[in-house]
This record gives structure tokens, sequence and C-alpha cells, in this order.
């Protein structure tokens, strides 16, 4: 295990007062807090390195280049991908997600074809899909849970059939925290010549990740919510698919050659990423990959799951507490709601404590509505949480709970 007041000292973020009382920062699945090693690795490229990328002989451009594709190999080897040609940088899960259902759409949907989405989906995870079927007339099928917060693996098998082309599931719940089982999921969905697209947003941050043991076809994440900065994301797919895929923009860096009669295309990945990258976001990237790494991510779970099952115990002993998600398999996300206080009102009272947590319907307004609610609060954790920020945390719901 990691020490704890060690890594708390490499984000400066966490020693601030908010409404003069110590910041408890718990609104991690949202976004994580950035160590100083992530933000001067943005510096010192931006002072010492700053030049566009793949298109200058100049040193300051091979030297910029050849940190963004090092970049691109770290993302590799930190997914157990096969090639660097697997890895396509974007802005974050949301565009991996629309780049996916633009150009695998194109290239192997037809009217009448199904994709198998999940309940506890993340809004960006269902409406690229729904304007896909707007266009093109596929069908969407949609996994249940139980009451526990786990998929009904029974109803997925049922759901599969001869027109299942795809199946998009998240690996964590943003909402419930539930750890989905995405390795037998994609096994039953290549048994009936589906492919399979991960929702790692939730997962990348908090344990190893592999995509070849998982065996998905498509992997997402975002750099943000893995100590990264903001604007960048991942997008790995199975070389034999990406290679079948159309373009999802057009402009400089994607092509070959251009001509006004036609234009040929840059090999994988930069078939995918027309213009200006973010190179800086990129080097920012590898540089928490590593930060993580080096703590050992078997190490953060450990740490978390702990964090995890001492607030939901604590919580559970308050008056008129409501956990959502209590599945066999959960992370580092806790949903709740406090019996006769709206989550809005909760959220704003604990704030003024010093506590940042989120409320609302977290961009999953289907599970709400699975759940019977409008909203919910929902504190999540991190590697650099501490018990005692738990325990102000549930001081903190006591006391609010008391005002009502």
């Amino acid at each position: 295990m990691y020490d704890l007041s060690s890594v708390r000292a490499d984000f400066p973020i966490l020693s601030r007062e908010v409404y003069k009382r110590p910041l408890v920062y718990l609104d991690n699945a949202a976004t994580t807090q950035k160590p100083r090693c992530v933000v001067e690795a943005i510096a010192e490229e931006y002072y010492s390195v700053n030049a566009n990328v793949h298109r200058g002989v100049h040193f300051l451009s091979q030297q910029a280049t050849d940190l963004h594709e090092a970049a691109r190999e770290r993302v590799r080897s930190f997914l157990n991908a096969r090639s660097s040609a697997e890895i396509v940088f974007t802005r974050g899960t949301t565009e991996s997600l629309n780049l996916v259902a633009f150009s695998y759409g194109e290239a192997f949907l037809r009217e009448g074809d199904e994709v198998v989405l999940t309940v506890m989906e993340h809004h960006s995870n269902i409406v690229p899909w729904q304007l896909l079927r707007e266009r093109k007339g596929i069908r969407l099928r949609v996994v249940p849970m139980n009451d526990a917060g786990e998929l009904d693996l029974e109803a997925y098998r049922n759901l599969l059939n001869e027109r299942t082309r795809l199946v998009c599931c998240a690996h964590v719940s943003n909402v419930l925290g539930t750890v989905n089982p995405v390795r037998e999921m994609a096994a039953m969905a290549h048994a009936c010549g589906a492919h399979f697209l991960v929702d790692g947003a939730q997962s990348v941050p908090h344990f190893p990740v592999d995509v070849q043991s998982l065996d998905c076809d498509f992997l997402v994440f975002s750099g943000h919510k893995v100590y990264g900065p903001t604007g960048i994301g991942v997008l790995y797919g199975r070389e034999e698919l990406l290679e079948q895929m159309p373009p999802y923009q057009g402009g400089g860096e994607m092509i070959a050659r251009v001509s006004f009669e036609r234009t040929t295309f840059e090999r994988l990945p930069f078939k995918f990423e027309a213009g200006t990258p973010d190179y800086v976001g990129t080097h920012a990237l590898a540089r928490a990959l590593d930060y993580v790494s080096d703590l050992g991510l078997d190490a953060i779970q450990c740490h978390e799951r702990e964090l995890t099952r001492y607030a939901m115990e604590q919580m559970a002993l308050l008056p008129g507490m409501q956990l959502y998600g209590t599945a066999r398999e959960k992370d580092a996300v806790v949903a709740f709601n406090l019996e006769g206080i709206h989550p809005l009102d909760l959220g704003t009272l604990l704030d003024r404590l010093g506590i940042a947590i989120r409320t609302g319907h977290h961009c999953a307004q289907p599970l709400m509505e699975r759940c019977g609610v409008e909203g919910m609060a929902r504190a999540s954790f991190a590697l650099y949480t501490t018990r005692a920020e738990v325990d102000a945390f549930v001081a903190g719901l006591d006391r609010v709970r008391k005002m009502f």
C-alpha cells in the first residue's frame, strides 16, 4: 500500500479550504484532481518543446512528435493493446463513443440491425446510438438490472440474436458503482457474431484494464478521470475493425494525398485524428498513467474498495438513508438519498461544510427512472481519499439530516 499522506502532498488543491473549512472532495467520478507531475508536464511542454507534430522537420517539431507518439505507446502498454495503431486520441469518452457510432455505424450497420445497451449507461453511450437510429433505422435493445444494480445476464442472453451487431456496456456504472462482467458479456456477444464496446471511463482510473484479457472490440476512456488533463481521451479499437471504418472527420493530418478529384487517407491511427492533435494533453496523459502505475492499480483498487465498504456501512446507520447500488462487485461510487431532503438541497448544504459531492441525474436519466427517482446524491472516491474524509462526510450527512 502506498503512503497516503505523501500522495496527498502531490495534489495541492486538496490542502485548500472552502468556506473556511478543509476541502473534502468526493466528486471524483465527475473529474479527478491533478498531481503536480501532470501540471508540470503541461508547463514543460509549452515552455520547452511546443511545436506542431508530424509536420515539421525542425528540432522542436521532431521532439514534440516523439513525445506525442511516446504517449500513444504509453496508452497502448497501459491497456495492453496489441499495437499502437489501435490507439486513437480523441477529446474524451464522449467523442470516442460518437466516433464509433458514426464510423462503425456507417461501415457495419444497416436498417433493422440491433445495438444492445444497458439500463445503466451514461447519456454519452445512449444518445449517439439514438442519432444513428434516426439516420439508419437500427433498433436499440436494453439490458435490465435487478434491485441491487446488477445486470440481468439471462435477459441479456435472450436479447442477443442474429440481428445483433454491437453491444455497448459501461465497465463500471458512474451512478451505482456496479462492476459489470464485461469479459463474460463480450464472450456472449462474440458467440452470436456481434462486436463489444466497453465504456471504461469509470474503470480505467480504478483498477487494471487489459483489452486483450477482456477480449473487447472497442474501449473508451477520458484523461481527466484518470488524473490527467481535460480535453484528451482515448479510443481503443481492434485494428481490423478500425481499418474497415471510414474517417470520422476530414482535414489535415488524416490524409495521405488530396486532389480535387479524390483523397486517400492516412494509415491507422491517424485516419481518425483530423487536425492538430492535443499533443500537450497526450504528454500529460502519459504522465498521469505513469503516476497511477507507479502507485499500483491493485493498491489503488484495494484502498478505494475498502473506503467504499466503510462509507456504505457508516451511511446505512443514518435514519432515512436510501442507498442505491449494492452489487457484489462494486467500485468507488456511492449513490444515495436521505428521506425528506431533495438531493440538490443536500449537496448545497454539504458544500457549505466544505464537502463536494454530485447531485442530480448524473447523465443517466433512464437509470433514475428504473430506480423510481428524479435524482440522487453521489459520493465518489479516489486514490487520495482518506477515511477521515469519509467520517467528515457521514458527519455532515447527519448534521444536514437533523436540520429537516
